[in-house]
């Protein structure tokens, strides 16, 4: 497999080339130890910037004030009423939401270990991740409770506190919404819950109670964030105040020379729930005090284009099929962009006609990055001195190392030669949740002599730029989320009628890939594609959903059984 460009020759490259392709004011090494905790660097950020407004939402502001207050509601409620210790599990099962800072930053401030939740779930993967996790409360938006109700009594859930889109838009505005939400667009499916909490409830109560604060540190638990894992089972990544402050540090160190304390406005179109906006929108852009719009709905792009009217945003970040329908929006095309001064696109690769582009209207060059969950979540970024786009995930953060190793663990010393990128850093996460990763030659195990191994396959240049040669060996990146094929195969199997089935991503020109599934049927039985779509419908996420089925007679095995997906992706690639 040959990556070497024309007239390029592979050459020794120094240790760390990418320092001295950092801009002047970019530096080597960040403290992960600026703060003790995220706790502190909370209550710094509310002291500095308390009368500033902090998040937008629907016409709503909160300020940095407000949100310190809201926060200590929520939180005093979590210690006193539901007596819940630090370290104790809660999920956040929202969309992006005023509820969703003053519920996460209220989590933090009772010493709890938030579990980010996709609200689109379904029953199945819900069940998942609540006892997987050892879930005991969780905050949910009513559109969602329906499902909860279907796995309730699975779970390890003792408290369910309820809210609704409106529920901080104040008695007349918020009242119409969920109105508007529940009875004109049927949104709130009809849901069983006897016992729970209003959120509302939550917060009128927590307000004449005491708060106490936890005593944290650096190794102390802050989020379980699930993803695929490197390996290709649904995990747990451990992720400590430590990791998430060190990589707010880091995306800081690269941006910094950009960014000015106190006046940057932010565009929060990616769900908080995904680890790269909960870090860079959520932290980040916290820690320096910026304006946040919060974007519930961001596939209703005229809506979305709409709340920008009047938003002089100078950060956006998203994902490529996002930036794709900004840029073929005529509405957004007339927006004013003299104040953009930062763009940031992660969660998939960026293609290159999407990010001129976008380069070309807004005048603000979209620099690409890379990461992982288990990473907190950024390894890479490009710089932002760079003139356009060069087609790599730019350069390893502050504080970070990588190496490229073969298929024998031998680390490559040349460049423009493809390895298995390995990372460490102090935004590596411990861990994965309840894994038994004591055997260092388990496949689970996702460390190598001490570095996380990837699943990615890159090449670097003699300037230190890491560029993606090839997926990680079975995900599917679908849109910028992780889709793992046992998953959806083991879906698959559970129709009557499937005797084998294969997944693999297969390129799209708006979701980079999609699921394609490749099915052998029971001899004497019959199955449509509409029939093991619509069974597929009932336990995915509609992302996990296959776009493409191919039915066949056999499928391509190992000489010991072992279905090859490889062979099914190359046929299309």
């Amino acid at each position: 497999m040959e990556h070497i460009q024309s007239g390029q020759e592979p050459t020794p490259f120094s240790d760390k080339p990418w320092l001295l392709r950092y801009p002047t004011d970019v530096p080597a090494e960040i403290d992960a130890d600026a703060f003790s905790s995220l706790l502190d660097m909370f209550e710094q950020g509310v002291n500095d910037f308390s009368d500033q407004p902090a998040y937008h939402n629907f016409g709503k502001s909160l300020t940095y004030r407000e949100l310190d207050a809201l926060s200590r509601d929520f939180a005093a409620y979590l210690q006193q009423s539901l007596k819940l210790p630090p370290g104790e599990r809660i999920a956040l099962m929202m969309p992006n939401l005023l509820q969703y800072p003053v519920c996460l930053f209220g989590a933090l401030r009772a010493g709890l270990v938030i579990v980010n939740v996709n609200p689109l779930y379904t029953a199945r993967e819900l069940r998942h991740q609540l006892s997987d996790a050892k879930v005991d409360t969780i905050v949910i938006v009513e559109n969602f409770a329906h499902t909860l109700a279907e796995v309730l009594k699975d779970t390890p859930i003792n408290n369910v506190i309820l809210t609704r889109m409106g529920d901080h838009l104040g008695m007349i505005k918020g009242a119409l919404l969920n109105f508007v939400v529940k009875h004109v667009k049927k949104l709130v499916p009809d849901y069983h819950l006897p016992s729970h909490i209003r959120y509302s409830t939550v917060l009128k109560q927590g307000s004449g109670l005491r708060y106490d604060r936890p005593q944290l540190n650096g190794d102390s638990l802050a989020f379980l964030q699930y993803t695929g894992g490197t390996t290709g089972r649904s995990k747990g990544a451990m992720l400590s105040h430590r990791n998430m402050l060190a990589n707010v540090e880091q995306c800081l160190g690269m941006y910094s020379p950009v960014l000015h304390i106190g006046q940057e406005k932010v565009v929060t179109a990616l769900p908080l729930y995904h680890v790269f906006a909960l870090t860079v929108n959520g932290l980040l852009f916290f820690r320096i005090g910026a304006q946040n719009l919060l974007i519930t709905n961001p596939r209703d792009i005229p809506s979305f284009v709409k709340e920008l009217k009047g938003y002089d945003f100078s950060c956006i970040t998203g994902v490529n099929t996002l930036f794709n329908a900004l840029v073929n929006n005529e509405d957004f095309q007339k927006h004013d962009f003299s104040s953009l001064k930062l763009t940031i696109g992660g969660g998939m690769s960026v293609q290159r006609v999407v990010a001129e582009r976008w380069q070309s209207i807004t005048g603000s060059r979209l620099l690409e990055g890379y990461g992982l969950t288990e990473c907190s979540p950024l390894v890479s970024v490009c710089p932002y001195d760079m003139d356009g786009y060069n087609g790599s995930i730019g350069l390893p953060v502050c504080s970070t190392d990588i190496r490229l190793v073969d298929d024998d663990g031998q680390v490559i010393t040349l460049t423009h030669t493809p390895g298995e990128l390995e990372v460490k850093g102090p935004q590596v996460m411990s861990g994965y949740w309840g894994a038994d990763e004591a055997d260092s030659a388990s496949p689970d195990n996702p460390f190598h002599d001490g570095w996380l191994r990837t699943g990615d396959i890159a090449t670097i240049d003699e300037q230190g730029f890491l560029t993606i040669v090839d997926r990680k060996k079975d995900m599917i990146l679908v849109s910028g989320f992780n889709v793992f094929p046992n998953e959806i195969e083991e879906v698959a199997m559970q129709h009557p009628s499937v005797l084998e089935a294969a997944a693999v991503g297969v390129p799209h020109a708006e979701h980079g890939e999609v699921v394609k599934l490749v099915v052998v049927i029971k001899r004497g039985t019959q199955l449509d594609k509409k029939e093991l779509k619509a069974h597929c419908r009932q336990y995915l996420t509609a992302y996990k959903v296959p776009k493409v089925i191919e039915f066949r007679d056999e499928l391509p095995k190992t000489n010991v059984g072992k279905i090859l997906r490889r062979e099914l992706r190359d046929e299309v690639s």
